[in-house]
This record gives structure tokens, sequence and C-alpha cells, in this order.
């Protein structure tokens, strides 16, 4: 029990230690300005690994800001890139369907805000720029898995319940980043036909890929707001890739 006490009281003073900081990252793709979010360890010393997370549908709102925050405790530079412009967010859906299909359905736009985003970041005083890698939530994992194929230069992608499908023609792909999709095994907006051919895309690309289906789970599962039947928060499914996401990210940048 003494042992115990000694370990949690050792973990509250680590997670005192950690002094997290934020910024507004205001940067321009074209005559478009964006607006992102960047957090970081102020307590640590000297440059680190870079994670860009890519915001669901909605926008750039609170669930991936704690998400750079978290990732900031965990010893990265975490930076929530805006894919809308002027740090737009919506509560309407069809208004972020809208928003979404404009970037997910045209990949030379994505591939502009997102390299715009990145070229930001690499300019960080504290940011490792041999070590960068994405992560993405919903829309977000798709983009994320797209910018793979089109071989934006990073090391790894992650895509949190992200849709699999490509709109990147056959003859722009080049991927290089290692690739791991945390996807719920009931989603009904990613069929398992969906599955197939993104694991067909994966051996026929000889790529470094994982998935990991979470059964029981939906879409959304790592939102704790989301309350519907197709779009539902899964606890034990946030947890579980949470932690599937950190190793691969301690894999990646540590070998």
């Amino acid at each position: 029990m003494r042992y115990l006490l000694g370990v949690a009281a050792m973990a509250m003073a680590l997670q005192g230690s950690a002094a997290v900081k934020s910024e507004t990252a205001v940067y321009k793709a074209g005559e478009l300005e964006f607006r992102g979010y960047v957090a970081y360890d102020d307590a640590r010393t000297g440059k680190r690994p870079v994670v860009l997370i890519v915001h669901e549908w909605w926008g750039l709102g609170e669930h991936v800001r704690k998400v750079a925050d978290r990732l900031a405790q965990a010893g990265y530079v975490g930076f929530a890139v805006d894919m809308y412009g002027e740090g737009k967010l919506t509560k309407d859906p069809q208004e972020a369907a809208r928003w979404a299909g404009a970037v997910r359905g045209n990949p030379s736009v994505a591939e502009e805000r997102f390299r715009a985003a990145l070229n930001h970041i690499r300019k960080h005083p504290l940011a490792d720029t041999s070590r960068m890698a994405a992560i993405g939530y919903c829309f977000g994992g798709t983009v994320c898995l797209e910018m793979a194929r089109l071989g934006v230069d990073l090391g790894g992608v992650v895509s949190f319940h992200g849709g699999l499908a490509s709109q990147v023609p056959m003859e722009r792909r080049k991927l290089t980043a290692r690739v791991l999709v945390l996807h719920g095994a009931d989603d009904p907006s990613v069929p398992a036909e969906q599955v197939k051919a993104f694991e067909d895309e994966m051996r026929a690309a000889r790529a470094d890929w994982q998935l990991v289906a979470y059964g029981n789970a939906v879409h959304s599962f790592t939102n704790p707001e989301a309350n519907s039947p197709t779009a539902r928060y899964d606890a034990k499914a946030d947890r579980r890739s949470w932690e599937a996401m950190t190793a691969f990210l301690r894999e990646l940048f540590e070998g």
C-alpha cells in the first residue's frame, strides 16, 4: 500500500510539473486566413516531435484543443489545424457537411490547406521537423489518410473513426508514411466493403499499416459529446484507441 501511495504521489507531482502553454497560430493558404491552436509543455526544454491534429467536420472546436493539450503534456508540440479558414465552427450538421465536402471532395484544396499548416508549424522554435506526424478525427481522420496518400512529408498518420475511401487519383498516390487506423467495428458510415478496399489498397502499396477495430463501437467513439445511435462516445474504445496511438507515436519517434 505504501508503494502504491508513493507511485500515486509521484504521478501527481509529474502532472503538476507540466506547464502547458497554448497560442493561436495564424497563417494563410492562398488569400484565406487560418487560425490553428498550438500547445506545448513550457516546463520542458529543447525541440520535440510535432503532432498535427485535424478536427471533425464541425470545425476546430474544444475536442481537438484538448487533444493538443494532452499531447503537449506527453512531450509533443500539439497543433490543432484549421481546415476551413478563419477558425470556422458550427453545430449545424448540414453546414458541417457542406464545409467538409468542399475539402474532402477536392484533394488539391485539402493538400494546399494542410501543407500551409505544416509549413507554419515547421517554423515554431520548439518543432523538431525531423519528427512529425498527423492524427485526425472523423473528417480529420480522412484528411490525414489522404495526406499520406499524397506523399506529404510525415512520418506517420493516425485516423480515429475516419472514412477510409479516397478521392486521390491512383496516379497521384505515393504513400510512404506509416498508417494507423482506429475504427469502430460497428460504424455505419464506414461499411465493411470500404474497410476491405482500404486493406487491399494498403497491401498493394506495401505500406507499413495497422487497422484496429473496436467491438460495439460506432462513429465518433472518442468524443464525449457524441450521443446518437450512429455516433456515440465509448469510454473503453476511447481509452484503448488513445493507448494505441501513443504506442504508435513512441515507436515512430523513438524507434
